[in-house]
């Protein structure tokens, strides 16, 4: 994959170039500002960018309204944002064009390199890979939405799951069911969220876009 790195602390961008380049993935550029995210982001137009949300020059959202602006103008730009901070506002607006390809992950948790480029790489696919922290404080703002009232408590959780990018057969080892059950869940999930199969839309993306945007 060709990677953008922005991230603004010297040892932590390293440490990522180095990591992923011994996953025999291509950092094509890095960038330590807002401005520079913005500016590689589109010149470089990666397959995925690894992005800070708190980068100067003024160390609050910088790099975070950078992704967000590189995705309006590149729609679908692959983008996993790697941060200390649950900015909803921003998480919610990086999930509102429903086209996939985004991540967001707190650094705290990051604990296997495996996981880390895994995630990626389902990012750059045009998936979801998503913290569950992240996931418990979009939830916790969010609004009521009907569509998914008619969802069962175990289809919460599969959906949950979904959400953090797992697979039906992760999800059944974690939540101690068959694939196939899964498999059955995620259908009745489709069936009550109404997303149907037209050949162009991933399903399960759309499933979980609804999901973490609530509304």
């Amino acid at each position: 994959m060709r990677i953008v790195v922005a991230e603004d602390l010297y040892l932590l961008r390293d440490g990522m170039v180095r990591l992923l380049e011994a996953y025999g993935h291509q950092v094509v550029a890095t960038a330590t500002t807002g401005p520079e995210t913005l500016d590689v982001l589109l010149t470089q137009r990666p397959d995925v960018a690894v992005v800070d949300v708190r980068m100067p020059p003024t160390q609050s959202d910088e790099g975070l309204r950078a992704a967000l602006d590189a995705r309006r103008r590149v729609p679908g730009l692959p983008i996993l944002i790697l941060s200390q901070h649950v900015e909803q506002l921003y998480a919610r607006e990086l999930l509102a064009d429903g086209t996939g390809g985004i991540g967001y992950f707190l650094k705290e948790s990051v604990f296997d390199a495996d996981q880390f480029v895994d995630a990626l790489e389902r990012v750059a696919g045009g998936g979801t890979a998503m913290d569950p922290a992240v996931i418990a404080k979009l939830l916790s703002s969010g609004s009521s939405n009907r569509r998914l009232e008619r969802l069962t408590e175990r289809e919460h959780d599969v959906l949950g799951l979904m959400a953090e990018g797992l697979s039906n057969q992760a999800v059944g080892q974690r939540l101690f069911l068959s694939e196939s059950a899964i498999s059955k869940h995620t259908t009745s999930i489709f069936g009550k969220l109404g997303i149907t199969d037209d050949g162009n839309n991933n399903r399960r993306v759309l499933a979980v876009l609804t999901y973490l945007n609530n509304a």
